[in-house]
């Protein structure tokens, strides 16, 4: 009946997330919520955060870097409701607009967010949702005890417990100073209760801004009830506002991912020195040594072992896999297969099951079948090798004429003498050999031998005669004496 509809729009939820702040204290030409925390924007852990509590509908309040932080929204969150604040300054009246652009018939409560506090969970926030609705409250805001309350809004309360206002620190007087519970900037709100309470808003205050927290005050004046919920971890409601901050996040961050991937069976043998993306699949088994970041969309299977000093994007590492001391780029590399150290893949690389990457290795846009190595001091663009073939070192693929790419094919169970470069396009049959030092230009057959042939010339007597009294002059003199 109709009572069962009043109670679902009470039980209805929306999400306010404010995202159009400057901040200036980040000294960047980036939006302050597009920096990232573990490869994520910070609005990105925000809305996840956000749509996690299955909100019916979703806005966005935009304003400074307006398109890029749009198109981050609409990434993250197709149908969210995109709100520009216009000139009138203060997070008041951006919720003032958010809240007139929601459906008119939209009656529940609005959760209103930050877009710059990435670490505060979905759980933690239906947790307060909960408290809200249980007294009845018009509002409800998450507050906290930091180890210093300094800069922050702080939060007065009744004998009751009840919140009676938010004093911002600069129009705080010496008592208001003295109090170290502060308000989170994230609140539950019923949507017809704060819509009146935005609209009587002003700018007489210090910041000359419409202060969104100056709702608790009107609200509690007119007799509303406002409730504060005391977050014990005041981390969880931390806002990131210059890099000092963001590093700390960060650093919290990396330590929980790690904690939780290895509760998951990867051994990690030193977290302080690895990073890794929330994006980046690990299995069990998986070990990583010092030094090891995994970035993007990077999946690494069972047994393997990653580090020490590597640095992996979007790559897949199957099981019982090593890759040591290695730069990756959107490289797979297969099972049993190993890389580096010091080797370089890029995007298109594929490393064979039982393949070899050696020693100052760079390879791009390449596949190594089973068994193909390719050990040491070699450049390989743009190829295609053969299972089981070996290519000796020093060689490289001359895969650019100037214009155009072209493709080398190395067949299978081949043998490359040391410092060979392919002049692509090149084929070289199954079962080849190339002589140390080949050029080789043109197809060479199943079974044959490439070389480039030119006879060796000993001019006689050449040093001393060019490089009289020098070392090697002397050197060469007394062992002409002594041939004698």
């Amino acid at each position: 009946g109709l009572g069962d509809v009043y109670k679902r729009q009470q039980q209805a939820l929306a999400v306010v997330v404010l995202a159009a702040g400057q901040g200036t204290r980040m000294r960047s030409q980036t939006a302050k919520v597009l920096h990232e925390l573990s490869g994520i924007p910070l609005l990105g852990h925000v809305l996840a955060t956000a749509s996690a509590l299955q909100p019916e509908h979703l806005a966005v309040v935009l304003r400074h870097h307006r398109d890029a932080v749009a198109g981050v929204v609409t990434d993250y969150v197709p149908d969210a409701i995109l709100v520009d604040q216009d000139d009138i300054p203060g997070t008041g009246r951006a919720l003032e607009l958010a809240l007139a652009a929601l459906p008119s018939t939209f009656a529940g409560d609005v959760v209103v967010m930050s877009g710059d506090v990435p670490l505060l969970d979905s759980d933690t926030i239906q947790a307060v949702v909960d408290h809200h609705r249980s007294q009845g409250s018009a509002l409800t805001l998450m507050s906290t005890i930091p180890e210093d309350p300094t800069g922050y809004g702080r939060v007065i309360r009744n004998d009751r417990g009840d919140v009676t206002g938010v004093v911002e620190e600069s129009d705080a007087n010496a008592a208001e100073k003295q109090i170290t519970e502060i308000n989170s900037g994230v609140y539950v709100m019923n949507r017809a209760h704060a819509h009146a309470a935005v609209a009587g808003l002003t700018t007489t205050n210090s910041q000359g801004e419409k202060y969104l927290t100056d709702i608790a005050r009107a609200l509690s004046s007119a007799g509303h009830r406002v409730s504060g919920v005391l977050v014990e971890d005041s981390w969880l409601l931390e806002g990131i506002n210059d890099r000092v901050q963001l590093s700390e996040a960060q650093a919290r961050l990396t330590r929980m991912t790690i904690r939780g991937w290895q509760l998951l069976g990867v051994t990690v043998a030193d977290p302080a020195s690895t990073m890794i993306d929330l994006s980046v699949e690990l299995a069990p088994d998986v070990t990583l040594l010092p030094g090891v970041q995994l970035k993007g969309d990077t999946r690494i299977d069972s047994h393997a072992t990653i580090g020490p000093d590597s640095t992996l994007v979007d790559t897949i590492v199957e099981s019982h896999a090593t890759v040591v001391r290695t730069h990756s780029l959107g490289a797979h590399i297969c099972e049993h297969a190993s890389v580096g150290p010091f080797s370089y893949l890029r995007p298109g690389t594929v490393v064979g099951v039982e393949g070899k990457v050696g020693a100052f290795v760079e390879v791009k846009n390449s596949t190594l079948a089973r068994g193909a190595k390719v050990p040491h001091l070699s450049y390989i663009g743009d190829a295609d090798i053969g299972e089981g073939t070996n290519i000796g070192a020093g060689a490289i693929t001359a895969n650019y004429d100037g214009e155009t790419k072209h493709r080398t094919t190395i067949g299978s169970q081949v043998r490359t003498g040391s410092h060979t470069v392919f002049v692509a396009p090149v084929e070289l049959g199954d079962g080849s050999y190339t002589a140390a030092g080949a050029v080789v230009r043109r197809r060479v057959e199943p079974g044959a031998l490439a070389m480039s042939v030119a006879p060796q010339r000993n001019l006689e007597g050449w040093v001393e005669h060019n490089r009289e009294g020098s070392p090697a002059a002397i050197a060469a003199k007394k062992a002409g004496k002594s041939k004698k």
